[in-house]
């Protein structure tokens, strides 16, 4: 792993929870809802995550997780973290009859479908992964210094939201993040308030690299 001393700027000496999204991947290009479909990282994926690497360098952690899916396992890799803990609780969202098919598809069958409030017939509800979040949360918490995690987006999104405390369809779905995109969860000045940090990350006194949320109001 990396090594050295590493925050964002401006936080103190609370741990921090780094959260990578997984590099590109065929269907992300064309859109389609990919959850336990196991498909491997484009020539591209590869390349963003190598980028995802050297943004990481000079950050020590004393905890690395990953899905065990290959794009993120892949990723994570990549990124120089080949010894990470798999953690099934990290898959992606269950899209079950839905899998492989566009928002579009999805609402030309059922008009009004929302992810975060509706769910997937055949695979996870809003409620269903929540639960899994809240067990990585809890496993998160256990980690006395800061963390990494490797995932996949609609989860993270739900994981985000479940590290503050508050439900997935309330302000999940309004968390956006690109392929190999960088996030971090933390707290302010104690361990009983969790908060979703933005900033940038800094080893010693040189900045390497912004760490934003992006938010929308679909």
């Amino acid at each position: 792993m990396a090594s050295g001393s590493a925050v964002l700027e401006g936080a103190d000496v609370l741990p921090i929870v780094y959260v990578a999204r997984h590099g590109e991947t065929a269907w992300t290009l064309t859109g389609q809802h990919t959850g336990v479909t196991d498909l491997p990282l484009t020539e591209a994926g590869e390349r963003n995550a190598r980028r995802l690497g050297e943004r990481l360098q000079g950050l020590s952690f004393a905890k690395v997780f990953t899905s065990p899916l290959q794009r993120a396992r892949r990723t994570c890799e990549l990124a120089g973290f080949g010894a990470a803990e798999i953690d099934p609780d990290l898959v992606e969202w269950n899209y079950g009859e839905y899998e492989g098919l566009r928002s579009a598809e999805i609402r030309a069958k059922r008009p009004g479908w929302q992810l975060f409030r509706d769910g997937c017939p055949g695979g996870e509800s809003p409620e269903d992964v929540a639960v899994r979040a809240d067990r990585v949360v809890s496993r998160l918490r256990e980690v006395a210094d800061n963390a990494l995690v490797f995932s996949s987006g609609h989860f993270i999104r739900v994981l985000a939201a479940r590290w503050i405390g508050i439900g997935p369809t309330s302000t999940a779905r309004s968390f956006m993040l690109s392929t190999a995109s960088l996030s971090a969860l933390g707290y302010e000045q104690d361990l009983s308030r969790p908060v979703i940090r933005k900033g940038r990350i800094q080893h010693g006194n040189s900045i390497k690299t912004r760490i934003t949320w992006t938010t929308n109001g679909r």
